[in-house]
């Protein structure tokens, strides 16, 4: 029997959503020390105020947002889909680690302190005492696969969570077929879309 004219199946669909900026202070240079406590103090800090209208974004029939274990998530979160929304708070959906590495006496922007801290990471150069990135690609991999299970269950699922996690979510949703419909870059606030 053929399905009737018009009864559209409404595709599955995931919001990955970048938190909000935290409110910590950037300027000036840094020690190794003082970048460590700058990492502290950003997974600690509140996140400004903001105001989110994406038009794709169906902020009322959301009741239910995926976040990490940092307070920027969650915050975030609560933000843009109100205070009633219940939160599913997941440890894998964290942002990838970062381990300042120890150059004595040296005082560095903050942000060449995390650049170069990542790219090493990247490179196998500093992971110790934290995951490799290895491990960090096989705990995306296991996010977009229960994200895209959720999907098939409820059609649209919503992830509030960190940056270089959600564009490694993003490569692995689509090595298992799904499409980018739209994408903001990598801002904070930033939102992808993906359609399946």
């Amino acid at each position: 029997m053929e399905p009737e004219r018009g009864n559209k199946i409404q595709p599955q669909r995931i919001f990955l959503i970048r938190h909000a900026r935290p409110e910590v202070p950037d300027g000036g240079r840094y020690t190794a020390a003082a970048a460590r406590r700058y990492i502290a103090d950003y997974d600690a800090a509140h996140v400004a105020q903001f105001v989110l209208a994406h038009e794709a974004i169906p902020y009322q029939q959301v009741s239910k947002v995926y976040c990490s274990t940092l307070r920027r998530s969650q915050l975030t979160a609560k933000a843009i889909f109100g205070e009633k929304v219940q939160l599913q708070i997941v440890h894998d959906f964290r942002e990838f680690e970062r381990r300042i590495f120890s150059l004595p006496w040296l005082r560095l922007p903050i942000s060449l302190w995390l650049v170069s801290a990542r790219i090493l990471w990247f490179l196998g150069l500093n992971s110790r005492g934290i995951e490799t990135f290895r491990q960090a690609r096989q705990r995306a991999r296991k996010c977009a696969e229960l994200l895209a299970q959720d999907a098939q269950i409820n059609r649209t699922t919503v992830l509030v969570a960190h940056g270089l996690l959600n564009n490694f979510i993003k490569w692995e949703l689509r090595r298992m077929g799904w499409k980018t419909i739209s994408s903001d870059g990598h801002a904070f606030l930033s939102v992808t879309l993906l359609e399946l």
